[in-house]
């Protein structure tokens, strides 16, 4: 398994939509290496762009609660 959050490759679907929502990703950027590695292990079951923006605004929603 790649591991991308050990370089400044991330999968393009979830990099475009965390590029649509300026909240996630600026929460995204700013966890550590395993939390990011965590989160692109998440979307490997993801099957379209509806389900990986709703996937991204939920990591905005988690990130405005805590």
């Amino acid at each position: 398994m790649k591991n991308y959050a050990n370089g400044s490759e991330i999968p393009i679907g979830l990099g475009m939509a965390l590029a649509q929502n300026l909240e996630a990703m600026n929460y995204f950027s700013s966890l550590n290496n395993e939390q990011k590695q965590n989160v692109i292990e998440q979307t490997h079951t993801i099957g379209s762009k509806e389900e990986m923006q709703q996937f991204v605004s939920a990591i905005a929603e988690r990130n405005s609660i805590t």
